[in-house]
C-alpha cells in the first residue's frame, strides 16, 4: 500500500471511531435523561419538533436545578407541615373547594421553604421535574382540577382526587432527601 492509502485508512478509522463515540454519547445522554425524568422525558419529546431540542430543554432544566439551593426541611418544619396537611384534610369534609385551594398553597409553601422558586406554574413544573418527575402528573392533575374548582366546575369526587394528587407531591417534598441532586 502506498502512503496515501495508509493515510486514507487512518483517516477513515478515526472518523469511524469519532462517529461511534458520538452515537455512544447520545445514547448515554438519552438513557440518563429517560432515567432521571421518567414519563416527563416522553412528554417533552412529544412537545418538540425533534428529540435534540427536547433533550436540550431537559439538560437546561438540570442546569437550572443545579444552581438552585434545594435543601431538606428541618424536622420541625416537616412536623408543622404534616400537621397543617392533616388540618386541610379535615376541612375537606365541610369545604372541599377551600381545602383544595389550601392544599395547593401548602404544596407551594413547602416548595418555597425547600428552596424551589415558586413563580408561575409552568416554571414550578420545570423545576420539580428534575427531582420529582414521577409525581408531576399528579401535580398537573391537581392543578387542573383546582382551576376548575375556582370556577365552581369540579365535582366533590374530582376535588377529592385533587387532594390525593396534591398529597403525592406533598409527601415527596416533605421527605428529607433531595433526590435529583
Amino acid at each position: 500500500m502506498t502512503t496515501w492509502t495508509w493515510v486514507a485508512v487512518v483517516v477513515v478509522a478515526v472518523v469511524a471511531v469519532a462517529a461511534v463515540y458520538v452515537v455512544f454519547q447520545r445514547q448515554q445522554r438519552r438513557a440518563h435523561l429517560r432515567e432521571r425524568f421518567g414519563p416527563e422525558y416522553e412528554r417533552i419529546v412529544a412537545e418538540h419538533e425533534n428529540r435534540r431540542d427536547a433533550e436540550q430543554e431537559l439538560l437546561d432544566r438540570e442546569q437550572r436545578h443545579s444552581e438552585l439551593d434545594i435543601r431538606p426541611l428541618p424536622e420541625e418544619s416537616r412536623d408543622i407541615y404534616a400537621n397543617r396537611w392533616t388540618e386541610v384534610q379535615e376541612r375537606f369534609v365541610d369545604a372541599p373547594g377551600f381545602a383544595v385551594t389550601e392544599a395547593d398553597q401548602l404544596v407551594t409553601a413547602v416548595m418555597a421553604e425547600r428552596g424551589y422558586p415558586t413563580e408561575g406554574f409552568e416554571q414550578r413544573l420545570s423545576d420539580l421535574s428534575v427531582g420529582h418527575a414521577a409525581t408531576l402528573d399528579h401535580y398537573r392533575a391537581a392543578h387542573e382540577i383546582s382551576g376548575r374548582a375556582a370556577k365552581k366546575e369540579a365535582s366533590t369526587e374530582e376535588l377529592r382526587q385533587a387532594m390525593v394528587h396534591y398529597r403525592a407531591l406533598f409527601d415527596e417534598l416533605l421527605q428529607e432527601s433531595t433526590r435529583g441532586r
